[in-house]
């Protein structure tokens, strides 16, 4: 998920760049941004006041800020969602990766799975094996306890720090 300073970025780069239109998906989230054309005003929705004798008024903005205004409204719910997810994961160990590398389930290809969700682990357990530089590291769960969700797949590239593993500790 995409952080609110990271999109903002993006927004930057799609203004200073001759791309109109900019889409992006990641997890179930979708970000999509698309330029107005420069001599052109879009309009805001119209705010109506409660009194009947006063005009409708209607706000003007510049195409920045629309585009930042469709991007913050197109992720406002994701974000909510993430959040309670986090809420909800804050019990629980996560299990990261400690090098940049290749993430395997099995100790070979056609092998079964080291752990799949509900499967009981150690301290000494082996999780998984992240490859790098052709060098197969073994990754131990770290506590005790059960693998509640595999949060990558199998040969998937992985980050330093990027959460593997969500285990329910004992």
């Amino acid at each position: 998920m995409l952080k609110v300073q990271e999109i903002r970025e993006l927004i930057k780069l799609v203004n200073q760049s001759n791309i109109d239109e900019f889409e992006y998906e990641q997890e179930g989230t979708r970000i999509k941004m698309k330029k107005s054309t420069a001599g052109s005003a879009t309009q805001a929705p119209v705010i109506q006041q409660s009194v009947v004798e006063k005009p409708e008024v209607a706000v003007v903005q510049p195409p920045q800020a629309t585009v930042a205004a469709k991007v913050e409204t197109t992720v406002q719910q994701p974000v909510q969602e993430v959040q309670q997810k986090e809420k909800e994961d804050s019990n629980l160990h996560k299990i990261t990766s400690p090098m940049v590398g290749t993430f395997y389930q099995s100790p070979s290809p056609g092998a079964d799975a080291y752990v799949k969700p509900g499967s009981r682990v150690t301290k000494d357990s082996i999780v998984c094996i992240v490859e790098a530089m052709k060098l197969f590291n073994e990754i131990e769960a770290e506590v005790d306890g059960e693998i509640v969700e595999v949060l990558v797949k199998d040969g998937q590239l992985v980050e330093y720090g990027q959460p593997l593993f969500l285990v329910k500790v004992d």
